[in-house]
């Protein structure tokens, strides 16, 4: 439960020196460049090194013409003897302004194939009816206006049945129009023109129109056909461009993209005349062989620190965790990764979560379902989450085997519980009244018990951080836990026991001292810290906030406890659901009953799945975080050319 540790490393040399800096830097893959200002003291005469990046606009130019002409750009790792900077920008132009001519083209086919796809469309309803466009344009007196108008205004014509204007003649139809045409004298165009308007008329509006529908048709139907041909030319066109440049072509683009992802290094580098100074974080396991290369370079200097010896810096979090948990890092990444000197929650959430949902989701057929969707969401959709719900679901199974429940069916595996167990029924019947009691019990406990250990962790982390306020007298510092332990010991031996432990000496050291050293947990840091300014300013003030922290805190542990009560309550929710769905199933009986399973154990694992992954996560956000983690650390972000191929 601990990140893994960095180096800061600070490269200071000339400016001719720098080209090769970063690109060693950048070819290295662990290098995580920081402001460099933050590392000196005198650096009034260091400025900003503001060169332009050359290489962003000709590779997001290069990227969107591959794009429009159907051609893949593919990353690869450079190998053997690689083109200078001028070169590669001067191939990237010429192979850019092919890629950009032919997605042209490839564009202006497929706008025109839409148009005369849509224009035969529209012409199509017309034929059969022995029309003559150009004929019908040619009227002196009357204007013909061929179009569709939907369906429901097609009715509301009946309203102008008066009106010898308004006259539809329609041809043809379908479920959604009224396809015809509509004539009007010329000097009353404009009012006819307008009823048709408000009756949502589509006028149709074709060029080039004469002869007979059928004609038209034809006609467009030979001009699709010579575009057909075009665009396959264009494709091959494409296909031959594929073949002879796309290697020469892949190559320079992934040189772009080191030259493009290397010069953003650029931004952290600061010069004095003909000096620079460059700061950035590695890995303190390649530390040796990352300072290998630098050593034979001339006029280089650099220093190493250890990243607990620059905690001022904010050392960026490398996490380290064994394969088993690192799935769950997605979770902690969410909420926030953890500083350099704090301990990383992810173990943590592992096993809560995991063990939180399977006793919440205890089934083991929907366990499986679960898993097996897990474990598709990750491989073929490359979902984080479905990496978490492998565990979970395999957990679900588990706990749905010692509940007895498959499915819903809470008597296949009663037999097997009788062999193994030894027990005259299933080992633990969920609706029960007797288990009802003791999973609410149990749920409490398990949050007594996973609280005092999240304590536990609080108070190693801040020994750690060397924050003797926190792990001493704070709420979940050794004063905490001690009134925390007490009281919940005291509790339980004299309501459920029937054991008085809860006598003055022991009310006085273990509940009463706690709470008062809570009270004063900073001046008494302080002291301990060695702080000579150790009072409060006004401690009448500190008194009064004091007091009402103290209260909210005693409320807290209340309501965190109280919180994991929802454990047990959706293992009850659960029962109760397949409770629901197999009453229904024997209402309607007969071949509705597989029906009404299937269907309502699909409903349940859907419904239930998603509010136990949301409650779990809450109870590891809220009740577990909240005492011992922050989470304001920052990423560990290497310059890598291919993550930045990747992320485009």
């Amino acid at each position: 439960m601990s990140v893994r540790p960095v180096k800061a490393v600070s490269i200071i040399g000339m400016m001719s020196e720098l080209e090769k800096v970063i690109r060693y830097c950048g070819e290295s893959g662990i290098f995580h460049p920081d402001d460099a200002m933050s590392f000196y003291s005198n650096t009034e005469h260091f400025v900003p090194l503001a060169d332009k990046n050359p290489y962003a606009a000709p590779l997001q130019e290069l990227r969107t013409a591959a794009e429009e002409s159907g051609v893949q750009l593919k990353y690869s790792e450079p190998e053997g003897q690689e083109e200078g900077s001028e070169e590669v920008l001067q191939y990237i132009s010429s192979v850019t302004a092919k890629l950009e001519k032919m997605a042209l083209d490839r564009s202006r086919c497929d706008r025109k194939t839409e148009e005369l796809e849509s224009n035969i469309d529209l012409v199509s309803h017309f034929t059969g009816q022995n029309l003559n466009f150009k004929e019908l344009s040619e009227c002196r007196f009357i204007i013909p206006a061929f179009g569709r108008i939907p369906n429901e205004s097609y009715e509301k014509l009946t309203r102008y049945s008066e009106d010898p204007y308004v006259v539809f003649l329609p041809v043809s139809e379908d479920s959604s129009y009224h396809w015809g045409a509509y004539f009007a004298p010329i000097e009353k165009k404009a009012d006819v023109d307008r009823i048709f308007s408000s009756l949502y008329f589509e006028k149709m509006d074709v060029p080039e129109m004469t002869g007979t529908p059928e004609e038209y048709v034809a006609d467009l139907t030979a001009q699709l056909e010579e575009l057909k041909k075009e665009k396959a030319h264009l494709e091959e066109n494409a296909r031959a461009f594929t073949e002879t440049e796309k290697d020469k072509c892949d190559r320079y683009y992934s040189r772009l993209v080191e030259l493009d992802s290397y010069h953003a290094i650029k931004r952290y580098v600061y010069k004095y005349h003909s000096s620079f100074i460059l700061a950035g974080w590695i890995p303190a396991d390649k530390a040796e062989s990352f300072t290998k290369k630098l050593d034979g370079m001339k006029s280089i200097e650099y220093s190493l620190s250890d990243g607990k010896d620059e905690i001022k810096h904010s050392p960026p979090i490398l996490l380290k965790n064994p394969p088993l948990f690192r799935f769950f890092e997605f979770y902690v990444k969410m909420y926030g990764v953890p500083s350099y000197n704090e301990i990383d929650p992810t173990i943590i959430v592992a096993i809560t979560y995991t063990i939180f949902f399977g006793i919440m989701f205890g089934d083991m057929g929907q366990g499986l379902v679960v898993a097996i969707v897990g474990f598709l969401m990750w491989k073929l959709k490359k979902m984080e989450i479905g990496k978490i719900l492998v565990p979970c679901g395999l957990c679900g199974m588990v706990f749905g085997f010692l509940y007895g429940s498959v499915f819903g069916f809470e008597e296949l595996l009663t037999p097997v519980h009788q062999k193994l167990f030894g027990t005259k029924g299933k080992l633990f019947e969920v609706m029960e009244p007797q288990s009802i009691n003791l999973i609410i019990y149990g749920s409490v406990a398990i949050g007594i018990v996973t609280i005092a250990v999240i304590m536990l962790v609080n108070i190693i982390g801040s020994f750690r951080r060397r924050d003797l306020e926190s792990a001493l007298f704070g709420a979940n510092g050794v004063a905490g836990l001690v009134f925390y332990v007490s009281l919940v010991a005291g509790l339980i031996c004299t309501m459920f026991l029937g054991v008085e432990l809860m006598n003055p000496v022991y009310i006085a050291l273990l509940i009463v001292l706690p709470l008062i050293l809570m009270f004063l947990r900073e001046p008494l840091g302080r002291l301990c810290e060695g702080k000579k300014d150790w009072q409060p300013e006004s401690w009448g003030e500190y008194c009064m906030q004091s007091f009402f922290e103290l209260f909210e805190m005693c409320l807290s542990y209340v309501t965190n406890t109280m919180s994991f009560l929802r454990v047990g309550a959706y293992i009850l929710v659960h029962a109760g659901m397949m409770l629901v769905v197999f009453t229904l199933a024997e209402m309607v009986g007969g071949a509705g009953y597989p029906i009404i399973v299937i269907i309502g154990n699909g409903l349940v694992m859907a419904l239930e799945a998603l509010l136990v992954a949301i409650q779990v996560l809450r109870l590891d956000y809220y009740e577990i975080f909240s005492r011992f983690y922050v989470g304001e650390g920052r990423p560990f972000t290497p310059v890598v050319a291919r993550a930045a191929a990747n992320d485009k």
